[in-house]
């Protein structure tokens, strides 16, 4: 089991920046692949980027590809989501989440254990 708990969300103008973080518990950290979902009220909670096991295989939708960066470091259980380029339509609830199998890392579905989540704001 672990526990997922995120960190570094707040309130930034468009164009700006913003590095969440994803701690985890538990020494089997690096054999889940860690996935990063947003929300909006109103909506489905959508992918946004994950990381294999070994950090070398990154996935990312289409929106965040060229702004966003998803690292991590197994030696220190976290999980590094850096944001660049902020736009408005990045506002949401972010959540970090784990995923033993690594089946398919970009559905919701396959994910088991989630953190509580951050919120992130980007204003015009």
């Amino acid at each position: 089991q672990v526990q997922l708990v995120e960190s570094g969300g707040g309130l930034m103008q468009a164009g700006g920046s913003l590095r969440l973080s994803c701690a985890a518990s538990g020494r089997t950290f690096s054999t889940y692949v860690i996935g990063w979902f947003r929300q909006v009220p109103g909506k489905e909670r959508e992918f946004v980027a994950a990381i294999g096991w070994t950090g070398i295989s990154t996935y990312y939708t289409d929106s965040v590809k060229g702004r966003f960066t998803i690292s991590r470091d197994n030696a220190k259980n976290t999980v590094t989501l850096q944001m660049n380029s902020l736009k408005p339509e990045d506002t949401a609830v972010y959540y970090c989440a784990a995923d033993r199998l690594g089946r398919r890392p970009t559905l919701l579905y396959e994910y088991e254990y989630w953190g509580q989540g951050t919120q992130v704001t980007v204003s015009s």
